[in-house]
């Protein structure tokens, strides 16, 4: 052992007890007892970790405490007091030849009690004024790190992930979970007590060596004990704090995210179906519902949780560039799953609480419809009749059956639930311009398939509780019965010649003016005779009413001869007789 001035021992333990030792059993029978003479070292194991990793071999470095007492228990040296432990290379003559051969075969965290003749100490001229001549030494050794100068960086993977689609290569950036201890397994360092993972490069400098090493080959979700030797660690010097010189390091990794700056976004089709006929392209605008989360699987959203699509123009910057991307080419009823990686979706900031700094993202996507601005409603011809000569048009009376969906097949409404059609006049704004767009220049009998986009449908508001926002609809609709509209402008035409004494006629007290049951009675007569028609489709007393006011130009309640004009003879189109 090295002259105990230059503060190189372990911890004393007192001499009042008894030492059971490896190869000797000896009882002592007072502290003061005379020394018993010593061929060889004495060793007693008073402490035997449950696992033994490695061993102190010749030519290891070993970090140790030590109190060194003579057998009469006073303490000549202590590296306990000068609060360091003792750091030499074992086998190579730095050591007092007991303590060389005492460290051989111990195991980190064992402690043991070594008891060294003079033969193997300091012998028969002692060390100066501390240890006398021919002094039995004994030392309280606790080994606390062991290394060799050719070790390299040692790896145990303890936790496999049932799926690993990439491992860390150089140049990777990744998000990690550790625990960070010494060989003895005292925590100098956690990113858990941060509650913030660590996040860099590996493989280009930004770590310790033996972590660049380490990390290496990992998958997202494997767990593993990355072992360094200091030279791969923090060195001679340690950091200055919590690491001591010449330490061997030891870190628990849990990896919960990797990428590459080269990364662009990946796509794996989980269902497409069987029929598409087109495919989304930038400008349309996306509803879909998503499953959001990071790279380990941590859940950060969902569309479903709120019971409502995400909504969306993709290719147009409204989104994050990674989702952009990953929504074009997509099918109505396509899921798939869209992997982005950070500089495509929240970068190194993320978003505060849900989503950290530099974190890959993974959506879980169902396309629920899109559409573009400038789609017009698709109609389908899905059944005509042989005869068709009569079509429908502007301002015809038409009653038709449907059923309505969104475009995922969600049912909406049913004309055949209610057992009777729908009826609407054409151009009459009665329907969403889809529908009227898909009723025109039809025949009775005729059944056709409509895709109508929001714009031309219910668009960004929906209808509360059956239609949602800025959905695209299916309508299959079936026409029943039309009954043909008067030309546009007119809500009443004769069909014969218009009487010249029209006036006359329904003035029928003779008072020359014509009152309001007047007016209504002489128009219905000529509708029961068939003398002239109402426009069909809508209430004919409204139409009258109408008809009076319009002829009633003082608006006194009564039409004099004066007023009475025909449609014919006005310069304006309005509707009148």
């Amino acid at each position: 052992m090295p002259p105990p001035e230059s503060s190189r021992l372990l911890k004393m333990i007192g001499c009042m007890q008894g030492f059971l030792y490896l190869s000797v059993l000896v009882t002592f029978a007072a502290c003061n007892a005379p020394p018993v003479p010593l061929d060889d070292i004495l060793i007693e194991k008073t402490f035997v970790p449950e696992q033994c990793a490695r061993a102190v071999q010749v030519g290891d470095y070993v970090r140790y405490h030590y109190i060194g007492t003579f057998p009469d228990g006073k303490k000549f040296d202590s590296s306990y007091d000068r609060g360091t432990t003792y750091n030499v290379f074992v086998g190579k003559k730095q050591l007092i030849e007991g303590m060389d051969k005492a460290l051989v075969g111990m195991c980190v965290n064992e402690r043991s009690l070594v008891k060294i003749p003079p033969q193997l100490a300091y012998g028969k001229q002692g060390y100066g004024t501390i240890i006398p001549p021919d002094a039995i030494l004994h030392f309280d050794v606790l080994l606390l790190d062991v290394w060799n100068p050719d070790d390299g960086v040692q790896t145990n993977t303890y936790h496999t992930p049932p799926v690993c689609s990439r491992k860390v290569e150089v140049s990777d950036f990744v998000r990690y979970h550790y625990n960070g201890t010494l060989l003895d397994g005292t925590l100098f360092d956690s990113s858990h007590t941060r509650m913030r993972t660590y996040d860099t490069y590996v493989g280009i400098g930004w770590l310790i060596a033996g972590m660049d090493q380490g990390l290496l080959g990992m998958c997202v979700g494997e767990r593993r004990i990355i072992t360094m030797p200091p030279s791969l660690g923090y060195g001679e010097n340690g950091d200055g704090s919590d690491i001591p010189g010449q330490a061997s390091l030891v870190f628990d990794v849990v990896l919960l995210d990797l990428h590459n700056p080269r990364d662009g976004i990946t796509v794996t089709n989980q269902q497409v179906p069987e029929s598409c006929t087109r495919t989304s392209v930038a400008g349309d605008f996306v509803r879909y519902h998503y499953n959001g989360s990071l790279l380990d699987g941590t859940f950060f959203d969902s569309s479903y949780s709120r019971n409502r699509t995400y909504d969306t123009y993709v290719g147009q910057g409204y989104v994050i560039a990674g989702m952009d991307e990953g929504l074009i080419g997509v099918c109505v009823g396509e899921k798939r799953t869209i992997t982005i990686p950070p500089h495509l979706a929240y970068g190194e900031e993320g978003t505060g609480s849900k989503i950290p700094g530099s974190a890959v993202l993974v959506f879980d996507v169902h396309i629920i419809d899109f559409h573009n601005p400038a789609d017009s409603t698709v109609v389908t011809v899905t059944s005509k009749p042989e005869e068709c000569d009569v079509h429908t048009k502007k301002g015809d009376f038409v009653k038709y059956h449907y059923n309505a969906s969104l475009m995922d097949g969600t049912p909406i409404d049913s004309t055949y639930n209610y057992g009777k059609t729908y009826n609407i006049v054409l151009g009459a704004n009665q329907v969403v311009p889809g529908m009227e767009d898909g009723l025109m220049d039809m025949c009775v009998g005729e059944k056709r398939h409509l895709v109508i986009p929001p714009h031309l449908g219910y668009g960004e508001r929906g209808v509360t509780g059956e239609v949602p926002g800025s959905a695209v609809l299916v309508f299959d609709i079936e026409l029943v019965e039309m009954e043909e509209g008067l030309p546009e402008g007119y809500m009443f035409i004769w069909n014969e010649d218009v009487s010249p004494d029209l006036f006359a006629e329904m003035d029928k007290n003779e008072d020359k003016v014509v009152e309001p049951s007047e007016f209504t009675d002489y128009i219905l007569q000529q509708v029961n005779d068939g003398k002239g028609r109402l426009a069909p489709g809508f209430d004919p007393y409204r139409i009258i009413d109408n008809m009076f006011s319009n002829q009633d130009r003082d608006g006194d309640g009564k039409i004099t001869e004066a007023e009475f004009k025909l449609k014919a003879d006005e310069s304006a189109a309005h509707d009148e007789l």
